[in-house]
């Protein structure tokens, strides 16, 4: 990665955190484990505690927890080189102890390539329920421990009522469980559950958050998403396809965001609740496409899938984020357009090594 994209993702973060910091000062001085932390989430985490200690002095000591952490030195060696991150090379289902003096948890193990869910389902189902249930395992013989954080999803609703504008923490739906293609949802609903359990049981603070979908920096183009999908096209020179209904409608919260509402629901989030995390602001895919095609001269093509090569399933998927906003004081500070400019300027910078 370039000088210059670090710098962009420094001055995202640094821009995100001005007038808000003080949200996360329950944080100063503290020790977070991050499971699962050299992925996407673990990543954005990684560079937001960095900058409060760098630009605030909050003294925040970071250990990452990862099947291969060691791989963060070659993708982010920035933050693999730095005194205040620490790597540990284990995958989260064989987790037996962890440092005593660690006084927060973000278990963030997991894969939401929708692709392994269909090549690899137990795979997927063993990381989340054997992973969560190790994690909170070995955390509940910390002593300091102040807050667990599982990082749960917005698929554990099931699909979104087109009729029902946004989805809140209190929406009960649920995945088809008959479908190979829910075991990342179901496994997700069977680790909160695993959650509810430790803090009645336990009396551990355990605090959930569902995340909904991103447009960001680290967020690899080759990922099956339609956003991804956009934006590696329109790089390539276009044209931009849209294979599904071009009506269906998602949202997209930037990743400087997501981690700073992360660690505010971390620092302050109610043990026993869960949050949403994401935009409220939806999007259709045509708009989408639209938006993306627009930071380029010449604009290229954005073109719809025949209805003979795919069938239409529209779809909705939009947190409400009222919880957040008035529980926590959380707001989104990059919209949509800023986002989608952000991330391809970004992107351009990454190649430029």
């Amino acid at each position: 990665m370039s000088q210059t994209a670090i710098e962009k993702i420094r001055g995202d973060v640094e821009e995100v955190l001005k007038d808000s910091a003080q949200l996360l000062a329950p944080l100063k001085g503290e020790k977070i484990l991050i499971t699962g932390g050299t992925g996407f989430v673990g990543t954005w985490l990684v560079e937001t505690l960095a900058a409060l200690n760098d630009q605030l002095g909050y003294g925040v000591k970071i250990q990452l927890l990862a099947k291969h952490a060691s791989q963060l030195k070659a993708r982010a060696p920035h933050l693999a080189g730095r005194k205040d991150v620490s790597l540990v090379d284990k995958d989260v289902k064989d987790i037996i102890e962890i440092d005593g003096d660690i006084t927060y948890v973000i278990h963030a193990a997991a894969n939401p390539d929708n692709r392994l869910h269909a090549s690899d389902p137990l795979r997927v189902m063993g990381v989340v329920s054997k992973g969560t249930e190790s994690a909170l395992a070995a955390a509940s013989r910390l002593s300091g421990l102040k807050k667990f954080m599982n990082i749960s999803s917005g698929l554990i609703y099931g699909p979104q009522p087109l009729a029902l504008e946004a989805l809140p923490e209190t929406y009960s739906g649920g995945p088809d469980c008959a479908s190979i293609m829910s075991v990342y949802a179901e496994s997700k609903r069977f680790a909160e559950t695993l959650c509810a359990v430790h803090r009645n049981q336990y009396k551990m603070p355990v605090v959930t958050a569902r995340p909904f979908a991103f447009i960001g920096p680290y967020q690899l183009l080759d990922k099956p998403w339609a956003v991804n999908n956009f934006i590696n096209d329109a790089l390539r020179g276009g044209p931009i396809n849209i294979l599904g209904d071009e009506k269906t409608v998602r949202s997209y919260m930037y990743p400087s965001d997501m981690a700073f509402w992360l660690l505010r629901i971390l620092a302050a989030g109610e043990s026993g609740r869960a949050y949403n995390v994401g935009s409220p602001c939806g999007v259709t895919l045509k708009e989408l496409a639209d938006k993306i095609a627009s930071n380029f001269t010449p604009q290229p093509e954005v073109t719809l899938a025949s209805k003979s090569f795919k069938p239409q399933h529209r779809s909705r998927f939009v947190p409400d984020v009222k919880e957040a906003e008035t529980a926590l004081g959380l707001k989104i500070k990059v919209g949509i357009d800023e986002a989608v400019k952000k991330t391809l300027l970004w992107h351009k910078a990454a190649d430029k090594v």
